[in-house]
């Protein structure tokens, strides 16, 4: 009995993964509680197993006493203990398993379907891919081989629940490092990733090896690369974003295919209000505000699209807005417009610290009871002038559609002739995001020319245009051959 108990531990320590330790603790908690029942005025029982041959020694109260012959009841009492113990112990050997790898792009085979959601084997375990977590759009069959990361792991009872997702931007990252050994091996980098699933995605990449191009790289001769994993994602576009640590240039590269004019950072909002020429301006936007909403996600920072035309218009109205506030002169409100507060919402949200620390002249009474009026002047008002704008945090939502200027003719709209390579489906906010590598704070040369341009907006001159930086779109025209060095 003593061999056989040895080989039997040992037995479910390899089938199982337990630890022998555990096991053997097991099984000499449950034998002391079933022996309670032959020493009933014992106050303390303990059991302990000989780890080598597998023979007992039985105490009570510190005495050492023969071991009980067990009945049918102690005897199933013992049985049952020992199932638990091995049951808590085999979830907890799962959990931490498949805790240490949440996160990591897992294969399994789809098994069935439970109200939307698919159950998916993973081999030890089964896992859950919620509606939630599937792509817009996608459908799967039982014995389907499917990829996913792992999303949550947390322990339910006696069980595991695995939670995995293909929508959250962490699918797409795994895919990339899966795809692209450069990036395996670390030679490039994705910086910052934005998702919208099922619709499309930006990736900012950079080379740490200046022979290796990140963005050709990327994309693979004819683009096979890039290919695989938009068949992997169903279809889904992908613009892979050159990384730049100046928000100069790399707002621009985001919100490529547009064509950039200029860009101006407002540091004290976290936003940049960035200038297109009329014909480019629908396609900076993108179908239903898609591609300014990930470029904020991308970069970090709200993103305002508005041609000069609207700038010099936004302009002249808030100055004119300001000097209504008790207080607020036109030298005083010019000098709040130079910050790029442009509405009462604005100037509603603003620290009075940054406001003191920013505006010369301004004390903190003065401050304080500015931003007072600017909050009941934005509540009276209400939100009667929309703005062009997108969600800058990766956790968020995508911003609701009607925060767009979407009635303005042609707007919403994406790169002609995409048509059919979108899903003409409603935007789905994403139910999980992995927050984005957001860039440093603009440098002092940036805010320096942010503030030159305002000034220059406000009396009535704007600066030259900028140049904007190559990227890539998959939905561009055909490109031929990519030139490209791999390590």
């Amino acid at each position: 009995m003593s061999v056989d108990l040895v080989r039997i531990v040992d037995s479910i320590h390899r089938e199982k993964n337990i630890p022998k330790e555990v096991l053997f603790e097991g099984i000499e908690s449950a034998l002391a509680t079933a022996a309670k029942k032959h020493f009933p005025h014992a106050e303390e029982i303990t059991v302990q197993i000989d780890r080598d041959t597998g023979k007992t020694h039985t105490s009570a109260d510190g005495n050492p006493v023969d071991p009980p012959d067990f009945g049918r009841i102690a005897a199933q009492t013992a049985k049952q203990v020992i199932i638990q113990k091995i049951r808590e112990a085999e979830r907890d050997s799962l959990f931490d398993e498949f805790e240490d790898q949440r996160g990591d792009l897992i294969t399994g085979t789809v098994q069935r379907f439970e109200g939307g959601a698919v159950t998916v084997n993973l081999g030890k375990t089964d896992a859950l891919l919620p509606r939630s977590e599937q792509i817009p759009g996608e459908s799967h069959q039982p014995g389907e081989r499917v990829r996913a990361v792992i999303l949550d792991v947390r322990k339910v009872g006696q069980r595991v629940k695995i939670i995995l997702s293909r929508t959250h931007p962490d699918f797409v990252r795994r895919l990339f490092e899966l795809e692209i050994p450069e990036i395996a091996d670390h030679i490039i980098s994705i910086r910052a990733l934005a998702r919208e699933a099922g619709y499309r995605s930006k990736v900012a990449v950079t080379s740490i090896d200046t022979k290796v191009d990140a963005v050709g790289a990327c994309v693979g001769v004819r683009g096979t690369r890039i290919k695989n994993i938009v068949d992997e994602l169903g279809g889904e576009r992908i613009d892979i974003v050159r990384w730049n640590e100046s928000l100069q240039v790399l707002i621009p590269n985001a919100l490529q295919p547009a064509e950039i004019d200029e860009v101006m950072l407002c540091q004290l909002l976290g936003r940049a209000i960035v200038l297109v020429r009329d014909d480019q301006l629908s396609l900076a936007i993108g179908r239903r505000g898609q591609n300014v909403r990930l470029a904020s996600k991308l970069v970090g920072w709200d993103i305002e699209i508005m041609t000069s035309e609207e700038l010099d218009e936004l302009i002249e109205k808030a100055v004119t807005a300001f000097t209504q506030i008790e207080g607020v002169d036109t030298d005083l409100a010019e000098k709040l417009v130079e910050q790029g507060i442009l509405s009462y919402d604005d100037l509603s949200v603003m620290e009075i610290t940054d406001l003191v620390n920013t505006i010369e002249g301004l004390t903190e009474e003065l401050a304080e009871d500015i931003r007072t009026r600017a909050e009941v002047f934005a509540e009276a008002q209400g939100d009667d002038a929309p703005r062009r704008k997108g969600a800058k945090s990766g956790g968020e939502s995508p911003r609701p559609v009607d925060s767009l200027a979407a009635g303005e003719p042609g707007e919403g709209g994406d790169q002609p002739g995409e048509e059919g390579e979108m899903h003409d489906l409603e935007l789905s906010a994403e139910s999980k995001a992995v927050d984005p590598e957001v860039t440093s704070p603009p440098s002092n040369a940036d805010q320096d020319e942010t503030a030159r341009i305002v000034t220059e907006a406000v009396e009535g001159s704007m600066g030259s245009a900028l140049d904007t930086p190559e990227t890539f779109s998959e939905d561009d025209s055909e490109r031929g051959d990519l030139d490209m060095q791999q390590q």
